[in-house]
């Protein structure tokens, strides 16, 4: 049995299975139908993630996503693009370290209230994170993953812990999460998991997003 997370009333913003998807469209033939079937799945949270995506293409997407995830009561975050977010009323932003700062993005957001996720790949940068005005972030890469290289070793399950404990807002791991080390993440005290290729690498993207949410329940 996992640990009980820290943030009850998250469970009705991200839903109860705590899963936080990312999306990669080299991945799979249709991001939005393989999101869609993630959202089948159980996923309540998806974060479209396609840096290199020309502003319109990502505004278009954006829209179609936002379309998806309304149909399942699910939340949208944007990554890193406000304008975009703004746009196709997504319910937040998530940020990098090189990113606009969160107290910017609530200044030039006005009244819409995004949520504001960071990503974080060290303790002092989880704490620095929060400081700034962060409502939660993804933390890692926990395990080996090819998609999180660039950020060096993986920091295992102490260092998840650590930031855990250190932080008063939701923590999600991220980087090589499997439903067989998936306990440990939690019980490690993270509040959920963040997701790339764990779901959109799997042959039948709805099953594995439902065995992931079986397995964090």
């Amino acid at each position: 049995m996992s640990k009980k997370p820290k943030f009850p009333s998250w469970e009705g913003f991200f839903g109860v299975g705590r899963l936080y998807l990312i999306t990669d469209r080299q991945l799979v033939p249709d991001i939005v139908d393989a999101v869609g079937k993630a959202l089948e799945g159980g996923v309540r949270a998806v974060q479209l993630r396609e840096k290199d995506m020309p502003v319109r293409e990502l505004l278009n997407l954006a829209r179609l996503l936002r379309e998806s995830t309304k149909k399942y009561a699910a939340k949208l975050f944007i990554n890193d693009r406000v304008d975009v977010a703004l746009a196709c009323r997504a319910d937040g932003v998530h940020l990098g370290g090189q990113s606009m700062p969160p107290e910017a993005v609530k200044k030039i957001s006005g009244g819409e209230n995004l949520v504001i996720g960071m990503s974080a790949h060290s303790l002092e940068q989880a704490e620095a994170a929060k400081r700034s005005g962060a409502d939660f972030i993804t933390f890692g890469p926990v395990f080996e993953t090819p998609s999180k290289k660039a950020y060096g070793a993986p920091l295992g399950l102490q260092k998840l812990k650590a930031a855990a404990d250190a932080l008063d807002i939701p923590v999600f791991a991220i980087g090589g999460i499997k439903t067989g080390n998936l306990k440990d993440v939690l019980d490690a005290g993270a509040y959920g998991a963040a997701l790339i290729s764990g779901i959109l690498g799997a042959d039948d993207i709805k099953g594995e997003a439902y065995k992931f949410m079986r397995a964090i329940e």
